[in-house]
């Protein structure tokens, strides 16, 4: 690293993009990866659309428990 740098040049703002979306990574236990690896492959889906949809399968329940409670 140098002592010092030159900014004299540099654009304030250049990359910024005030309509940016972040996704950032889940990671899995090597456990968990694999049985929904083995899934994804059994249903023909992505282990993508495979956690995605069991996730809003528990929003959903968690939900409806909560309003019945």
């Amino acid at each position: 690293m140098k002592a010092e740098y030159d900014f004299s040049k540099g654009e304030r703002g250049k990359f910024y993009n005030p309509d940016a979306v972040f996704i950032f990574p889940v990671y899995l236990e090597p456990d968990v990866n694999e049985f929904m690896n083995k899934l994804a492959d059994e249903k023909g889906v992505s282990v993508q659309e495979l956690v995605n949809e069991w996730l809003r399968a528990s929003i959903k329940l968690t939900e409806s428990v909560e309003r019945a409670g």
